[in-house]
């Protein structure tokens, strides 16, 4: 059994929503931080791997990035990876203050693009205890590699419109982020779309779209140059078959870190939300938590 909670906290005087899980009959539990990926929210499917990790006697603190979800902030859905590493922190922070958890005791989770957000996020913080890396986002420029010149091309169109409307005083020029394969989107590769897609719920009022200037901020994004820094022991399960991040990638990435669990899946970018593949990949991340947070 397990409590939720509505907990709200600020990053930089923004009003952040979150989650707390709390399981019953373990007094101040460690926690684990959740980040969801690429313009998501908290109800993308991560709560589900919440019970399973508040099921072994857990805290679990889900939250919302700024304009995102249920937090306060415009533009709606600006994805900004400075923007969400502050958030993260101030979600960390805050988790440590709470009562009813054990604040010396924090592990990090993130999947996708929060994948490697908890990846830079342990690098800074020397106090984070462990850290699971779902097949992250952890190389701008062996993503873009992946892509076509002419996406990269209406990629780079899109993102300085965005700028020149920051500029002009315009609103926003959104793309979609999520299109079928030939239509543009931040993500537009054969699985992204109803990969995606299945992960929002069915009463979401989240919108397929984002400001296009992430097509150019994300490629000073590189978690990769962080790995080194990074004392904790970290679990990275990745996909073989990724059509969005190279496994030879994330495969150099957990090479870096010194204590890496490196976890190879037969899998593509959104297979591990469900059926048997989100059971192993669960029960994986559950035991390497409660090992490294209860110490066996």
């Amino acid at each position: 059994m397990m409590r939720k909670f509505d907990v709200d906290f600020f990053s930089e005087g923004t009003r952040c929503a979150g989650w707390l899980y709390l399981p019953d009959d373990v007094p101040k539990p460690p926690v684990v931080v959740m980040a969801h990926g690429i313009a998501a929210e908290k109800a993308f499917r991560l709560p589900a791997f919440a019970e399973r990790f508040v099921a072994r006697g857990l805290a679990v603190f889900l939250f919302d990035y700024r304009n995102f979800g249920d937090t306060d902030g415009q533009p709606r859905n600006l994805v900004s990876p400075r923007r969400h590493l502050k958030d993260l922190d101030a979600a960390i922070s805050h988790v440590r203050g709470l009562s009813e958890v054990d604040g010396t005791k924090v592990a990090l989770w993130g999947t996708s693009f929060g994948g490697g957000h908890v990846l830079v996020a342990a690098a800074k913080n020397p106090n984070i205890s462990a850290v699971v890396s779902q097949i992250p986002f952890v190389d701008s420029i062996s993503t873009v590699l992946m892509f076509s010149p002419l996406y990269t091309l209406r990629a780079l169109y899109h993102g300085f419109r965005d700028m020149f409307n920051i500029i002009t005083f315009r609103r926003p020029h959104y793309i979609p982020v999520v299109a079928e394969p030939g239509d543009f989107a931040l993500m537009n590769t054969p699985e992204s779309k109803p990969g995606y897609l299945a992960l929002v719920p069915e009463d979401s009022t989240w919108r397929n779209e984002c400001p296009a200037r992430i097509m150019l901020t994300i490629l000073l994004y590189r978690p990769i140059v962080y790995a080194g820094r990074i004392k904790c022991p970290v679990l990275i399960p990745y996909a073989e078959y990724d059509s969005l991040i190279p496994a030879r990638a994330v495969e150099s990435t957990g090479r870096k870190i010194t204590n890496c669990q490196l976890v190879s899946l037969p899998i593509g970018h959104f297979d591990a939300y469900y059926g048997e593949v989100f059971e192993k990949v669960v029960r994986m991340e559950a035991d390497f938590l409660y090992q490294n947070l209860y110490g066996g």
